[in-house]
């Protein structure tokens, strides 16, 4: 997607997209559900935002993401889904156990395939490195952790994510606050979902939830739903007639503030 642009007198949209081959194409829609980062949506529609509201997007941060995935003899080292590694000899951060989640994704039941997380920026030391590097340091490492043994792996690929994590800082709430609050007033049919879309640290499942029911209300032509408050305590509200916190931040996630070891740490509130 190239551009969104909004046409205030038929309250609608014209988005603007290229296709695999570079073409460009444009299409006309009442309604735009975008799952695209809130930063280069919010800076990328037309006519433009507020500058309040463009330096709030503009000030959002995140975190990128590459996964080695290896094919390597099934020793059975571990049963769960997922485990995070706390060695500092080391650099991954969370190793995904591919079997674990589901036996067909991989089909030779006498291997294994372990995903090895690295958290990085875009662009850093990590980021950059070449495929193979990737990989001669995800096999060293897993054996460092007592994952593997030498001559274990048998294949291995790297997949780059960016933008994987939407970053909670002390201002985000605050940023995306103000984001919400002009998009809501001026683009009444231009809709958030996901985790990027909505900069909230939300699980797939949840994320695929906003969809779902940010459908359900555009056929519904109401807000039947609160896309918000998806993730917000573990349930889906319909969303009635009390005003929700929601316009203010405040039922964002609260961000981790340092600890101060010379009091008594403070609880979160319960919800």
């Amino acid at each position: 997607v190239n551009g969104c642009a909004y046409d205030e007198a038929t309250s609608t949209w014209t988005v603007q997209f290229k296709d695999r081959d570079g073409n460009l194409h444009s299409v006309e829609a009442e309604h735009v559900i975008s799952s695209a980062p809130m930063r280069e949506l919010v800076c990328g529609i037309r006519p433009e935002v507020s500058d309040r509201t463009r330096r709030a997007a503009e000030s959002l941060k995140y975190r990128d993401f590459l996964t080695v995935m290896l094919i390597l003899k099934e020793r059975n080292k571990f049963a769960d889904n997922w485990i995070y590694i706390h060695d500092p000899r080391v650099k991954v951060g969370r190793v995904q156990n591919f079997k674990s989640w589901s036996p067909e994704m991989v089909p030779d039941p006498d291997k294994a395939c372990y995903g090895l997380e690295y958290f990085c920026f875009e662009g850093d030391g990590l980021w950059e490195s070449k495929d193979e590097d990737l990989i001669e340091l995800a096999k060293r490492e897993l054996i460092q952790i007592g994952l593997s043994q030498e001559g274990d792996v048998v294949d291995g690929t790297v997949v780059r994510q960016k933008k994987a994590y939407p970053v909670y800082d002390d201002d985000y709430a605050l940023h995306v606050a103000a984001i919400r609050q002009e998009l809501d007033m001026r683009y009444p049919n231009l809709h958030l979902v996901g985790r990027n879309g909505m900069h909230k640290y939300n699980n797939q499942d949840h994320a695929m939830m906003t969809a779902m029911l940010c459908v359900e209300n555009i056929l519904a032509d109401a807000k039947l739903y609160d896309l918000w408050q998806v993730n917000a305590d573990a349930e889906y509200h319909e969303q009635g007639d009390e005003v929700s916190d929601e316009k203010s931040g405040s039922a964002l996630r609260l961000v981790p503030t340092r600890v101060d070891r010379d009091r008594e740490p403070e609880l979160a509130p319960e919800s």
